[in-house]
């Protein structure tokens, strides 16, 4: 079963409310998640939906970092290479110049740089 934005965002608010004023549901919802909501909503979670509640500890905010990358995220010489802009010697050199004389007006005479 899926749900949609307004239904997580539901769901998650009714969470939070209890989990402000029952001890004993906060500490079951940190947990198990998918009881709580299912306790709720009466609906469980998606088929391979993970959720994790974290406790604020008195915090003045918790922050959730990112999962890690993976190792890198560089791209290698050869990926560079495929997309490295500049200046070809071939074919994009008569285009360009077909187009600045086309921008232009001029046949012939091009003054606008390309690449």
């Amino acid at each position: 079963m899926s749900w949609s934005i307004q239904e997580q965002r539901l769901a998650f608010a009714q969470i939070m409310d209890r989990a402000m004023i029952d001890a004993d549901f906060n500490a079951r919802a940190l947990a198990d998640p998918a009881w709580a909501v299912l306790e709720v909503t009466g609906k469980s979670l998606p088929d391979g939906y993970r959720l994790r509640f974290v406790s604020n500890e008195k915090a003045d905010v918790t922050v959730v970092l990112p999962d890690m990358a993976a190792e890198s995220t560089e791209l290698s010489d050869a990926e560079l290479e495929s997309v490295a802009g500049g200046r070809c010697a071939g074919s994009c050199l008569a285009s360009c110049a077909i187009s600045s004389t086309v921008g232009l007006g001029i046949p012939g005479v091009g003054g606008v740089a390309c690449g």
